[in-house]
């Protein structure tokens, strides 16, 4: 049976783990918020990436999908209107 102090170091240790991951998790979660936002996919799509299977086919999807965005060299130049 375990003792009160080495309880307390377990339960000590346990709770900086969970504040550890979720600092990782919130880490990597925002560059794939900004890919997939720049794809022009809804931002959402980056919580699949928790998923352990999930986010290996949603890589997959944005990595071989057509991207909804226009390059700057494509973008028709519009003059200013005459006055």
């Amino acid at each position: 049976m375990l003792d009160q102090h080495t309880t307390h170091m377990f339960m000590g240790m346990m709770s900086v783990f969970a504040i550890f991951g979720l600092i990782m998790t919130v880490i990597f979660m925002i560059p794939y918020w900004f890919i997939w936002k720049k794809a022009g996919f809804s931002p959402w799509l980056s919580l699949l990436m928790l998923f352990p299977l999930v986010n290996l086919i949603m890589l997959y999807v944005l990595a071989f999908s057509d991207w909804k965005v226009i390059p700057v060299g494509q973008v028709a130049y519009i003059p200013p209107p005459r006055t």
